[in-house]
């Protein structure tokens, strides 16, 4: 039997330091588990980011679907019996609560990771890998109303983020935030008309 995969859910803004924290943690963890993140879709070059870039295709059309297969494919992950950690950015405000439901059966973590605005903008500068102007836009909207097991902020080094994420995953209880957004969606899902 497939025993429950774990996930740690790392939600911050684009530049936030998602990578260099999942990275961390990942090298402190007792067992596997895989960094899994958009970013390794688009930099490997599964998606044909410069082809949407030149204009071939119109993401407008395909963004849907593609977050849609990355949201179903952590399931799939998941469901085989692996741990991930998941470094992602909740754009669409349904997004947390669709990902509730998709990952009830797992254990999940939510971590929000919090990162001053200049400091973004300064991060955001120096990739010169992102539109200028995601990384504000971000901060400006993704940790609105949003509810997290653990919140980080990246001021702090990362190794202090590292050490107080491992000891509030080891004492972590339920219900975690994700099981709450889970029930709170399938109440609101079944109190819809018809």
């Amino acid at each position: 039997m497939v025993e429950r995969a774990r996930i740690i859910f790392i939600h911050g803004a684009s530049s936030s330091g998602k990578s260099t924290l999942a990275r961390a943690v990942q090298a402190q963890l007792n067992e596997p588990f895989w960094h899994v993140s958009i970013d390794h879709l688009r930099d490997s070059g599964m998606v044909p980011m410069e082809r949407f870039r030149r204009g071939d295709f119109r993401w407008k059309e395909y963004r849907a679907r593609f977050f849609d297969g990355f949201h179903r494919s952590l399931v799939a992950y998941a469901a085989a019996g692996n741990n991930l950690l998941l470094e992602h950015i909740l754009e669409e405000p349904q997004w947390a609560s669709d990902l509730a439901v998709m990952l009830q059966p797992f254990d999940v973590f939510f971590v929000g990771l919090h990162c001053e605005l200049d400091e973004l903008v300064r991060r955001e500068t120096l990739r010169a890998d992102r539109p200028i102007g995601s990384a504000a836009d971000d901060f400006h909207r993704i940790h609105e109303g949003q509810r997290y097991d653990l919140e980080l902020s990246s001021a702090r080094p990362v190794e202090e983020n590292v050490a107080l994420l491992m000891s509030a995953w080891a004492s972590r209880r339920s219900p975690s935030v994700f099981e709450e957004l889970a029930l709170e969606a399938r109440v609101s899902r079944t109190d819809r008309p018809v």
